[in-house]
């Protein structure tokens, strides 16, 4: 079922309905083929990217905080060592 969901243009619940299944329990078929499968679906390319991707989007900004703390702190320290003070 599996194999015929993923080589057709038919959608899930229909394929569903042809085997006479739920499209859940379809769905939870595929997504269980998807993580022992050592090539995902683009389905499961999707999502793989999507979480690297927010993974991406914390780190950038942490990064830039952490830059922000590092100019502020170059900053400070330049005043601190001007003549006069």
């Amino acid at each position: 079922m599996i194999r015929v969901y993923r080589d057709s243009d038919a959608s899930l619940a229909q394929v569903a309905k042809d085997f006479g299944i739920s499209p859940s329990c379809l769905k939870r078929w595929v997504t269980i083929d998807d993580r022992g499968s050592p090539t995902p679906s683009p389905a499961a390319k999707a999502v793989n990217e999507s979480d690297a991707l927010r993974e991406a989007n914390k780190r950038i900004k942490l990064l830039e905080q952490e830059n922000e703390v590092l100019r502020r702190a170059a900053a400070y320290l330049s005043q601190a060592n001007l003549p006069g003070k």
